[in-house]
Protein backbone atom coordinates (compact mmCIF):
# COMPACT_ATOMS: atom_id res chain seq x y z
CA UNK A 1 0.00 0.00 0.00
CA UNK A 2 1.40 3.39 -1.02
CA UNK A 3 1.67 5.93 1.79
CA UNK A 4 -0.19 9.23 1.60
CA UNK A 5 1.48 10.40 4.83
CA UNK A 6 5.00 9.34 5.76
CA UNK A 7 7.12 10.28 8.78
CA UNK A 8 10.81 9.36 8.75
CA UNK A 9 13.03 9.35 11.86
CA UNK A 10 11.10 12.28 13.35
CA UNK A 11 12.69 14.04 16.29
CA UNK A 12 11.23 16.89 18.34
CA UNK A 13 13.19 18.55 21.14
CA UNK A 14 11.84 20.93 23.79
CA UNK A 15 14.55 22.76 25.81
CA UNK A 16 16.86 19.78 25.57
CA UNK A 17 14.12 17.20 26.25
CA UNK A 18 13.60 14.75 23.39
CA UNK A 19 9.82 14.51 23.03
CA UNK A 20 10.12 12.36 19.90
CA UNK A 21 13.16 10.14 19.42
CA UNK A 22 13.17 9.13 15.78
CA UNK A 23 9.58 8.05 15.08
CA UNK A 24 8.60 6.44 11.76
CA UNK A 25 5.01 6.38 10.52
CA UNK A 26 3.43 5.23 7.26
CA UNK A 27 -0.28 5.81 6.57
CA UNK A 28 -2.04 4.59 3.45
CA UNK A 29 -4.81 6.27 1.50
CA UNK A 30 -8.19 6.01 3.30
CA UNK A 31 -6.70 3.99 6.11
CA UNK A 32 -7.65 4.42 9.79
CA UNK A 33 -4.61 4.39 12.08
CA UNK A 34 -4.89 4.93 15.83
CA UNK A 35 -2.02 6.03 18.06
CA UNK A 36 -2.06 4.95 21.69
CA UNK A 37 0.38 5.13 24.59
CA UNK A 38 0.79 6.37 28.16
CA UNK A 39 0.55 10.07 28.96
CA UNK A 40 3.74 11.80 27.87
CA UNK A 41 4.47 9.23 25.17
CA UNK A 42 4.61 11.91 22.46
CA UNK A 43 1.26 11.27 20.76
CA UNK A 44 0.04 14.87 20.45
CA UNK A 45 3.59 16.03 19.74
CA UNK A 46 3.66 13.71 16.72
CA UNK A 47 0.49 15.28 15.28
CA UNK A 48 1.82 18.76 16.13
CA UNK A 49 5.05 18.01 14.25
CA UNK A 50 3.17 16.79 11.18
CA UNK A 51 1.30 20.12 10.89
CA UNK A 52 4.29 22.26 12.04
CA UNK A 53 2.73 23.27 15.34
CA UNK A 54 5.89 21.85 16.95
CA UNK A 55 9.19 22.33 15.07
CA UNK A 56 10.93 19.22 13.79
CA UNK A 57 14.54 19.01 14.99
CA UNK A 58 15.47 16.13 12.69
CA UNK A 59 13.76 13.76 10.29
CA UNK A 60 11.12 14.44 7.66
CA UNK A 61 7.37 14.55 7.06
CA UNK A 62 6.12 13.66 3.58
CA UNK A 63 2.59 14.22 2.29
CA UNK A 64 1.68 12.70 -1.08
CA UNK A 65 5.41 12.27 -1.69
CA UNK A 66 6.28 15.93 -0.99
CA UNK A 67 8.53 16.99 1.87
CA UNK A 68 6.41 19.27 4.12
CA UNK A 69 8.76 19.29 7.13
CA UNK A 70 8.41 22.56 9.09
CA UNK A 71 6.39 24.22 6.33
CA UNK A 72 3.91 26.95 7.26
CA UNK A 73 0.91 25.37 9.10
CA UNK A 74 -1.52 27.28 6.88
CA UNK A 75 0.15 25.90 3.76
CA UNK A 76 0.01 22.36 5.17
CA UNK A 77 -3.71 22.74 5.86
CA UNK A 78 -4.26 24.12 2.36
CA UNK A 79 -2.39 21.16 0.86
CA UNK A 80 -4.85 18.75 2.45
CA UNK A 81 -4.07 17.86 6.07
CA UNK A 82 -6.83 18.75 8.55
CA UNK A 83 -6.28 18.71 12.31
CA UNK A 84 -8.78 18.53 15.17
CA UNK A 85 -7.41 19.33 18.60
CA UNK A 86 -8.49 17.88 21.97
CA UNK A 87 -10.93 20.65 22.89
CA UNK A 88 -13.70 21.72 20.51
CA UNK A 89 -12.75 24.91 18.67
CA UNK A 90 -16.14 26.07 17.43
CA UNK A 91 -18.18 29.27 17.14
CA UNK A 92 -20.56 28.83 20.08
CA UNK A 93 -22.88 31.75 19.25
CA UNK A 94 -23.46 30.64 15.65
CA UNK A 95 -25.60 27.79 14.38
CA UNK A 96 -24.29 24.39 13.42
CA UNK A 97 -24.96 25.25 9.75
CA UNK A 98 -23.03 28.53 10.03
CA UNK A 99 -20.04 26.79 11.65
CA UNK A 100 -19.76 24.40 8.71
CA UNK A 101 -20.26 27.29 6.26
CA UNK A 102 -17.34 29.17 7.81
CA UNK A 103 -15.11 26.14 7.46
CA UNK A 104 -15.81 25.47 3.78
CA UNK A 105 -12.70 25.39 1.62
CA UNK A 106 -12.22 28.74 -0.05
CA UNK A 107 -14.35 30.64 2.48
CA UNK A 108 -12.73 33.72 4.00
CA UNK A 109 -13.90 35.87 6.91
CA UNK A 110 -16.89 35.40 9.23
CA UNK A 111 -18.96 38.35 7.98
CA UNK A 112 -18.26 37.68 4.30
CA UNK A 113 -19.03 34.00 4.70
CA UNK A 114 -22.40 34.53 6.37
CA UNK A 115 -23.57 37.49 4.27
CA UNK A 116 -22.38 36.18 0.91
CA UNK A 117 -24.90 34.52 -1.37
CA UNK A 118 -25.08 30.83 -0.59
CA UNK A 119 -24.72 28.86 -3.80
CA UNK A 120 -26.47 25.54 -4.31
CA UNK A 121 -23.08 23.83 -4.43
CA UNK A 122 -22.10 25.22 -1.02
CA UNK A 123 -25.48 24.42 0.50
CA UNK A 124 -25.34 20.84 -0.80
CA UNK A 125 -21.81 20.48 0.58
CA UNK A 126 -22.90 21.69 4.03
CA UNK A 127 -25.89 19.34 4.04
CA UNK A 128 -23.62 16.44 3.11
CA UNK A 129 -21.20 17.27 5.94
CA UNK A 130 -24.04 17.64 8.47
CA UNK A 131 -25.46 14.31 7.39
CA UNK A 132 -22.09 12.60 7.82
CA UNK A 133 -21.63 13.92 11.36
CA UNK A 134 -25.20 13.11 12.36
CA UNK A 135 -26.31 16.71 12.91
CA UNK A 136 -28.51 17.38 9.89
CA UNK A 137 -31.53 17.73 12.18
CA UNK A 138 -29.65 20.28 14.29
CA UNK A 139 -28.52 22.54 11.43
CA UNK A 140 -30.30 25.59 12.88
CA UNK A 141 -29.28 24.95 16.50
CA UNK A 142 -26.96 27.40 18.25
CA UNK A 143 -23.77 25.49 19.01
CA UNK A 144 -23.59 26.65 22.65
CA UNK A 145 -26.75 24.63 23.38
CA UNK A 146 -25.29 21.37 22.08
CA UNK A 147 -23.80 18.62 24.25
CA UNK A 148 -20.02 18.33 24.54
CA UNK A 149 -20.03 15.35 22.19
CA UNK A 150 -22.10 17.17 19.58
CA UNK A 151 -19.67 20.10 19.69
CA UNK A 152 -16.87 17.63 18.95
CA UNK A 153 -18.86 16.43 15.93
CA UNK A 154 -19.31 20.03 14.74
CA UNK A 155 -15.54 20.48 14.78
CA UNK A 156 -15.00 17.21 12.95
CA UNK A 157 -17.48 18.55 10.39
CA UNK A 158 -15.53 21.80 10.16
CA UNK A 159 -12.36 19.83 9.42
CA UNK A 160 -13.88 17.68 6.69
CA UNK A 161 -15.63 20.71 5.14
CA UNK A 162 -12.13 21.79 4.09
CA UNK A 163 -11.81 18.62 1.95
CA UNK A 164 -8.57 17.33 3.49
CA UNK A 165 -7.03 14.13 2.23
CA UNK A 166 -5.78 13.35 5.75
CA UNK A 167 -7.70 14.03 8.97
CA UNK A 168 -5.73 14.12 12.24
CA UNK A 169 -7.88 13.67 15.35
CA UNK A 170 -6.51 14.27 18.85
CA UNK A 171 -8.64 12.37 21.39
CA UNK A 172 -11.92 12.89 19.49
CA UNK A 173 -14.00 11.15 22.21
CA UNK A 174 -12.59 12.98 25.25
CA UNK A 175 -15.41 13.81 27.68
CA UNK A 176 -18.06 11.94 25.70
CA UNK A 177 -20.73 9.60 27.00
CA UNK A 178 -20.42 5.93 25.95
CA UNK A 179 -23.23 6.48 23.44
CA UNK A 180 -21.53 9.52 21.93
CA UNK A 181 -18.22 7.67 21.84
CA UNK A 182 -19.74 4.81 19.85
CA UNK A 183 -21.49 7.25 17.49
CA UNK A 184 -18.16 9.03 16.95
CA UNK A 185 -16.60 5.72 15.95
CA UNK A 186 -19.30 5.22 13.33
CA UNK A 187 -18.74 8.78 12.03
CA UNK A 188 -15.01 8.14 11.70
CA UNK A 189 -15.57 4.88 9.84
CA UNK A 190 -17.74 6.73 7.30
CA UNK A 191 -15.06 9.44 6.98
CA UNK A 192 -12.56 6.80 5.90
CA UNK A 193 -14.51 6.27 2.68
CA UNK A 194 -13.09 9.60 1.47
CA UNK A 195 -10.33 10.52 3.92
CA UNK A 196 -7.30 9.02 5.61
CA UNK A 197 -7.75 9.18 9.40
CA UNK A 198 -5.06 9.24 12.08
CA UNK A 199 -6.54 9.34 15.60
CA UNK A 200 -4.98 9.58 19.05
CA UNK A 201 -7.17 7.80 21.57
CA UNK A 202 -7.16 6.45 25.13
CA UNK A 203 -10.41 4.47 25.11
CA UNK A 204 -9.47 0.96 24.00
CA UNK A 205 -13.05 -0.04 23.23
CA UNK A 206 -13.20 2.88 20.81
CA UNK A 207 -9.82 1.93 19.35
CA UNK A 208 -11.09 -1.61 18.75
CA UNK A 209 -14.19 -0.15 17.08
CA UNK A 210 -12.33 1.89 14.45
CA UNK A 211 -8.68 0.80 14.17
CA UNK A 212 -7.31 -0.94 11.12
CA UNK A 213 -3.81 -0.54 12.53
CA UNK A 214 -2.51 0.60 15.92
CA UNK A 215 0.78 2.33 16.70
CA UNK A 216 1.97 2.39 20.31
CA UNK A 217 4.27 5.19 21.44
CA UNK A 218 6.28 5.07 24.67
CA UNK A 219 8.67 7.73 25.92
CA UNK A 220 8.86 9.41 22.51
CA UNK A 221 9.55 6.27 20.49
CA UNK A 222 7.50 3.66 18.66
CA UNK A 223 7.08 0.63 20.91
CA UNK A 224 4.91 -1.55 18.68
CA UNK A 225 2.68 -1.56 15.60
CA UNK A 226 0.02 -3.98 14.39
CA UNK A 227 -3.61 -5.05 14.44
CA UNK A 228 -5.80 -4.86 17.54
CA UNK A 229 -5.12 -8.53 18.25
CA UNK A 230 -1.36 -8.16 17.78
CA UNK A 231 -1.18 -5.13 20.07
CA UNK A 232 -3.30 -6.70 22.80
CA UNK A 233 -1.09 -9.77 22.87
CA UNK A 234 2.24 -7.93 22.62
CA UNK A 235 4.13 -8.48 25.92
CA UNK A 236 5.93 -5.13 25.71
CA UNK A 237 2.68 -3.24 25.23
CA UNK A 238 0.96 -5.10 28.06
CA UNK A 239 3.87 -4.32 30.35
CA UNK A 240 4.20 -0.58 29.72
CA UNK A 241 0.65 0.37 28.80
CA UNK A 242 -2.27 -2.01 28.79
CA UNK A 243 -1.15 -3.92 31.87
CA UNK A 244 -1.22 -0.82 34.04
CA UNK A 245 -4.90 -0.20 33.69
CA UNK A 246 -8.15 -1.73 32.61
CA UNK A 247 -8.06 -2.47 28.94
CA UNK A 248 -11.34 -0.64 28.36
CA UNK A 249 -10.13 2.72 29.63
CA UNK A 250 -6.36 2.74 29.36
CA UNK A 251 -4.87 6.19 29.71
Amino acid sequence: MESILSVKNLQVVFSGFKALKGVDLEVGDREIVTIIGPNGAGKSTLLDAIVSKSPVAAGNVYFQGKDITNKNPYDIARMGIGRKFQNPNVYNELTVFENILLALKGTHGILNSITAKLTKTKKDKIIDVLDRIGLLGDAGTIVSSLSHGQKQWVEIGMVIAQDPSVVLLDEPTAGMTPEETHATGEIIKTLARDHTVVAIEHDMEFVKQIAERIIVLHQGAKLAEGSVEEIQSNPKVVEVYLGREKIDDAA
